[in-house]
């Protein structure tokens, strides 16, 4: 056999371990996970969808995102889309806008989650052929209106720390599963969107960026629920902003 032949015989035993490589490897690599970034959501420059159209929602992905809007208050709770960039005014009437001032990685769309007591629609569900799926992790941040509200105060806030910077204050955001109509009690998973319980002030925070939550120890659900809690409670409930936004959803 000539150098050329035995050349050639190499070469072609080596791509059919190639292939067959890559074909083993496509065939155990299980499905890709699903990522929600809101970039499908079309929205015009500067703008929010409030669920004002009576929609009740949008999906996006495997997943409902539930919306109440109450047409004689015009007013909402849930989930709201939004690429609103200002991150500096304060106050309800930049409710809408999330504190990095863009999305996730930089992306425009966001959602913005107003969680009312009053309503089931705090609540992130997976529409009804996807049921039974385990969230990997979620992406979330403040809003401007809760951020300027803990770190400034307003009329009805606090401003977190108080005057001296030693007041423990905090805000968080529990997230709990949901199967087949019920709450998972064993299983939860806690986040500080503020924490001014450090004896060292300078430790006190207030999320800024988007931040990763891992909540794969859930494990399957049908949704999870979002409950936000505060150290600044007056009469009537929480004095804090009663907001956070979300920018991304990983999905196995």
């Amino acid at each position: 056999m000539n150098k050329q032949l035995r050349l050639n015989l190499a070469i072609l035993c080596l791509t059919f371990l190639a292939f067959t490589s890559c074909q083993k490897d496509e065939e155990n690599t299980p499905d890709p996970s699903w990522v929600i970034d809101f970039n499908q959501q079309h929205l015009e420059p500067e703008s929010f969808w409030n669920g004002s159209d009576g929609s009740g929602g949008f999906e996006a992905g495997p997943m409902f995102f539930p919306n109440d809007y109450n047409q004689d208050w015009a007013s909402w709770s849930g989930f709201a889309l939004s690429n609103i960039t200002d991150n500096t005014t304060p106050g309800w009437d930049n409710q809408y806008s999330a504190f990095p001032g863009k999305g996730f990685s930089g992306n425009p769309n966001y959602t913005i989650m107003y969680v009312s007591e009053y309503d089931p629609t705090n609540a992130l569900r997976f529409t009804e052929a996807h049921k039974g799926k385990t969230i990997r992790a979620i992406y979330v941040t403040n809003t401007t209106y809760a951020a300027l509200s803990m770190r400034d105060g307003d009329p009805f806030s606090k401003k977190f720390g108080g005057e001296t910077g030693n007041d423990p204050d905090w805000f968080r955001i529990t997230i709990k599963g949901v199967r087949d109509g019920q709450i998972i009690d064993n299983k939860s998973i806690e986040f500080y969107l503020a924490d001014y319980r450090f004896t060292d002030n300078s430790k006190n925070y207030i999320i800024q960026e988007w931040t990763r939550i891992e909540l794969g120890e859930l494990g399957e659900v049908d949704e999870i629920r979002f409950f936000l809690d505060s150290s600044d409670m007056g009469e009537w409930g929480m004095n804090t902003p009663s907001y956070f936004a979300l920018g991304r959803v990983e999905i196995d």
